[in-house]
């Protein structure tokens, strides 16, 4: 049985537009022209989804779309709307959002975005509180979060270049989404269907990168019990996501180039020459060309990887997206810990959205997840909870040993293995801790001789 789409739009040539692109994906359609008989339309037609204009007169706020779609929302709170309008702000939008709707489209809009949110959200729609279905094509949407215009840039870069094969370089601070986008921007292209492999280039020393990279064959050297696929080898036909590129080693870095220009490679301990045909993303929190004029990096892997530059900006700079971000990590945190979600309320907004955050959204979300964690049972959650959430100790009262007693690298060497201990050598949760890269960490633990499993 089709889904049920109803247009309301008092545009009858935007109304004709939408049922015909809505019938041509097998969606069975309805339009009214007034706002003042779309509740009487919606008795009757039963729909799935409700495409909405905010704007019905010649003023252009667009109060009257955001006064329906909350009567709406308030009598059919598992109906989605999706709201369109020419006009409106992305504050206006984000209004929306806050109220209930589902998403926003900008007219004129683009047929294959418009289908993309219409099939996302009725198939989210579909599968709610199902853990078995199989994810969608686009299902990375619904991590997407964000109208600001700075955000909506990035978005419209990623779907514009998911549609070519060219390597992508994403930029952008800690904590910012550079993953998500990556898999945006794979979900989004013609090798969809295919593998998306994440490698953290942090995390592998220079001597198991081929080994990790291109695999190698049982006895290639000690310890070789036996054969491994390599990264290249398990992403070929789809993508591969190169994380942190800027703490790559010159001597990887030769080896990387090569299999990108050569689009070949060959097994640790064989002398076949496979083939690689992948999609290559790469991220970074450096900047690279300042690190091709100090020498660090090579120039020539540089414009190999840089062919389109994605910059994801700040959460500083883009604190409109603070409320979005906000209601989508309370509801996936109170959904994995089977909690009753908590109303944040007004001042507790705004009072985030003045933070200084420097992890960004990764820090976003541990706040999140802390505050409503040690409330478990507060209905509402005010701007005072999430601040004990984010003070710090005062320094002056961390406990430091006397002048003379012990020096800087002997403090370093007891904090490292302070903090792996207390993380069961993890390295990742270490170097998180500590505030160093995966690779950092790597280096220190070889220069100090502290025993680590790799």
């Amino acid at each position: 049985m089709p889904h049920k789409i109803l247009i309301v739009d008092d545009d009858h040539a935007v109304c004709t537009s939408l049922k015909l692109i809505l019938k041509k994906k097998g969606y069975e359609t309805k339009s009214v022209n007034n706002p003042s008989i779309a509740e009487e339309a919606i008795l009757k037609f039963h729909p799935d989804l409700i495409l909405l204009d905010m704007n019905f007169t010649i003023s252009t706020t667009g109060k009257q779309g955001l006064k329906l779609l909350e009567k709406i929302i308030a009598k059919n709170p598992k109906l989605s709307v999706i709201l369109m309008t020419g006009w409106a702000t992305v504050q206006l939008a984000v209004q929306g959002m806050k109220l209930g709707a589902k998403d926003f489209i900008a007219k004129p809009w683009d047929n294959d975005q418009l289908i993309s949110s219409v099939s996302s959200i009725l198939f989210l729609n579909n599968s709610e509180g199902s853990n078995s279905l199989p994810k969608p094509k686009n299902f990375i949407e619904e991590n997407i979060i964000g109208t600001s215009s700075v955000f909506l840039e990035v978005k419209k870069m990623a779907l514009h270049v998911a549609q070519t094969d060219a390597s992508v370089l994403i930029t952008g601070e800690s904590g910012t989404g550079k993953e998500v986008i990556a898999e945006y921007i794979h979900q989004s292209s013609k090798r969809s269907e295919q593998q998306f492999v994440k490698v953290n280039l942090g995390g592998i020393s220079s001597s198991l990168f081929e080994s990790e990279m291109f695999g190698h064959k049982k006895g290639a050297f000690t310890d070789a019990h036996s054969d491994r696929v390599g990264r290249f080898e398990k992403a070929n036909d789809g993508t591969i996501f190169l994380d942190e590129i800027g703490e790559l080693p010159m001597e990887s870095q030769v080896k990387l180039l090569r299999v990108l220009q050569e689009k070949t490679f060959e097994i640790l301990g064989s002398s076949d020459t496979k083939k690689s045909n992948v999609r290559i993303i790469s991220a970074t929190n450096k900047d690279l060309l300042n690190q091709v004029n100090n020498g660090e990096f090579r120039e020539d892997l540089f414009y190999r990887v840089n062919l389109i530059h994605i910059h994801i900006p700040s959460l500083s700079e883009r604190a409109e997206d603070i409320p979005l971000l906000m209601n989508h990590f309370a509801n996936n945190i109170c959904r994995l810990y089977d909690l009753k979600k908590p109303r944040i309320d007004q001042e507790a907004i705004d009072w985030m959205q003045r933070q200084n955050l420097p992890g960004n959204i990764r820090q976003l979300k541990n706040i999140l997840e802390r505050t409503i964690l040690l409330n478990p049972n507060s209905k509402v959650l005010s701007w005072k909870d999430f601040q004990k959430r984010t003070s710090v100790e005062p320094s002056d009262k961390i406990a430091l040993p006397n002048v003379g007693a012990m020096s800087l690298e002997e403090m370093e060497i007891r904090m490292i293995k302070k903090t792996m201990s207390f993380h069961n050598q993890s390295i990742s949760a270490a170097s998180r801790d500590l505030g160093i890269t995966r690779s950092a960490l790597y280096r220190r633990l070889e220069k100090f001789n502290i025993p680590h499993e790799s």
